[in-house]
């Protein structure tokens, strides 16, 4: 009875070991998927903003694109470019109750953006509250840093065929061409309106407005909202880089 009881106790030890064993493997494995498949997403929602069409391109074309065409550049908060720094320095750290992504080193801040060379583009992250979540996107300006180039949003966990139609090419759409300075040169952003832009707005207006998403008026509100408030951190920057 004692032998049994020693071999059920090995057989069930060694089994456990196994187990373990090729659980951790299969969970560093798919940690290094995962992040690879995040990283490759960030770099596909960066392309689709400066108009790439990476719907059918595979993720090795991907990166060759990303690669060749984009450049990674960090500001601080009066808007001059900080050398020696990347991206991957910063930690982020997010404010729960706005959504909002801030990038620190060493305890100060910094701003990260991207530079596109074909086409000429600028391109920022945005984040902020909709109406059942943080969503995260990037927004990229033409060289003459205030017609919009495109918007992206890649992460959130709104309604679909409501707030989840930020999402959408017809949505996203909306945003292309319009402007973020008015006339006086006052960084207004882009408001998304309640219904039709063209009923809302009109002369000079109408390039600073978007056609809103029926039924998702808080989604909408907030996509105005934390845009407008990622933009004017860059504001600066802007500023004293715009051609016109």
């Amino acid at each position: 009875m004692q032998h049994n009881n020693l071999y059920t106790f090995k057989f069930i030890t060694i089994i456990t070991l196994v187990a373990s064993f090729l659980l951790a493997l299969a969970s560093t494995q798919l940690k290094e998927l995962q992040e690879f498949n995040v990283e490759l997403d960030r770099k596909k929602n960066i392309l689709k903003c400066i108009g790439k069409d990476v719907a059918l391109m595979k993720a090795e074309a991907i990166i060759v694109e990303y690669k060749s065409n984009i450049s990674n550049i960090i500001l601080n908060l009066n808007g001059s470019t900080v050398e020696n720094i990347t991206s991957e320095n910063l930690e982020s750290i997010q404010n729960k109750s706005t959504g909002q992504l801030n990038y620190f080193l060493d305890n100060v801040e910094y701003l990260p953006a991207y530079k596109s060379s074909s086409p000429e583009a600028f391109i920022i992250p945005i984040s902020g509250k909709g109406l059942w979540s943080t969503l995260y996107g990037y927004f990229a300006l033409e060289n003459d840093l205030n017609t919009v180039m495109g918007i992206t949003f890649y992460k959130h966990g709104e309604t679909p065929g409501l707030g989840g139609e930020v999402e959408k090419k017809w949505f996203q759409n909306n945003f292309v061409g319009k402007k973020i300075f008015d006339q006086t040169g006052e960084l207004v952003s882009i408001k998304v309106v309640k219904g039709k832009v063209n009923d809302v707005y009109s002369d000079d207006a109408l390039n600073h407005g978007v056609d809103g998403i029926s039924g998702a008026t808080i989604t909408s509100r907030g996509v105005s909202d934390f845009l407008k408030r990622d933009l004017l951190r860059y504001e600066a920057y802007m500023k004293n880089n715009r051609t016109n």
